[in-house]
């Protein structure tokens, strides 16, 4: 990675763990989350299911629902019917392998964002201990996968990997200026 990359990323990962809701209403953060999905998904029943469905997830998996939001807007949208050119489905973007270990099924909407969540808490937990980008290498690991992260020491060196995480930052702090 280069120098200016670096720096670039060194910034972007400090803006986006360093920046959280403080004292915000629940309700405020569900009206929020509702507003930024509906940018992207105009039907508002769907709309209502992925916001319900987020904050499910986040408190199953206790698991921010910015950053589930976020990374769901970058994986597919919002869009319960997004496919990808290497095989990822769903809302969350899940490889058939990774819904199969995880046990869902990732054409079920439920399922796949259950698996996502319940996919990327393992990214965190994994990397918790990693100092202050554990956050960073967590959304790196669920794109290109844990041990590419392990065997780089951190964000390995692939442009959609990097392109990703800036794309997830983008978004959460996106949502968190809707806030203000």
């Amino acid at each position: 990675m280069n120098i200016k990359k670096f720096f670039s990323l060194f910034f972007i990962c400090m803006i986006f763990f360093s920046c959280s809701p403080k004292n915000s209403e629940a309700a405020e953060l569900y009206d929020v989350i509702f507003q930024n999905i509906s940018q992207f998904n105009q039907n508002p029943k769907e709309i209502r299911w992925i916001t319900n469905a987020i904050f499910y997830a986040a408190k199953e998996y206790k698991v921010d629902p910015i950053l589930i939001s976020a990374v769901m807007e970058a994986e597919s949208g919002f869009n319960f019917n997004a496919f990808s050119p290497v095989g990822a489905i769903g809302l969350m973007q899940l490889m058939p392998e990774t819904a199969k270990m995880i046990g869902v099924d990732p054409y079920n909407p439920m399922g796949n964002v259950l698996g996502g969540v319940s996919y990327l808490k393992t990214q965190l937990d994994k990397f918790s201990g990693w100092g202050s980008y554990r956050v960073t290498y967590a959304v790196a690991a669920y794109n290109a996968g844990p041990g590419a992260v392990v065997s780089a020491g951190g964000i390995p060196n692939f442009s959609e990997t990097f392109n990703y995480v800036v794309k997830v930052t983008r978004n959460y702090n996106k949502i968190l200026k809707m806030m203000q």
